[in-house]
């Protein structure tokens, strides 16, 4: 901290907040990288390696509107004590954030099943992986292309 040897007038205590308020509005770079879906995955599950399979995804292979995009996810297993689905991230590799969400489920749920719409940022890649009770992991992943009023893009 440092210290003052003259009293803190207006104009100086607004030159201050303004500083303060630029610094946290404007990160140095690479400070508050935004992180990628390898990373991510990485971060969740370490080294382990999922398997294409079990899982349904159901998402439109061209969507007309970015900011709201459908989504349907559905898992194949058993749902008892010994075999169930725990949880099923989404991620979309060209958004800023690429978590799209984390859905959980028990044996009570009956299926692994959700729905819900997600907001995509340009044309990419969906990618949902599922974590069983076993620790085991399956994926699924698929191309969405996001075009502009209707058109390609």
């Amino acid at each position: 901290m440092i210290p003052f040897t003259q009293p803190i007038n207006r104009r100086h205590f607004l030159v201050v907040a303004s500083a303060a308020a630029f610094a946290t509005a404007c990160p140095v770079a690479g400070l508050a990288a935004t992180p990628s879906v390898k990373d991510e995955i990485k971060r969740l599950f370490g080294d382990r390696i999922a398997t294409p399979g079990k899982i349904k995804l159901d998402v439109p292979t061209i969507a007309e509107n970015g900011l709201v995009v459908p989504l349907s996810l559905e898992v194949e297993s058993a749902m008892t004590e010994a075999d169930h689905v725990k949880v099923i991230h989404v991620f979309a590799d060209g958004n800023p954030n690429p978590m799209v969400g984390s859905f959980f489920f028990t044996p009570l749920c009956g299926r692994a099943a959700t729905q819900t719409r997600m907001r995509l940022a340009q044309s990419q890649n969906i990618i949902a992986i599922a974590e069983m009770s076993d620790g085991s992991l399956f994926s699924a992943q698929t191309e969405i292309k996001v075009t502009v009023g209707g058109c390609g893009g």
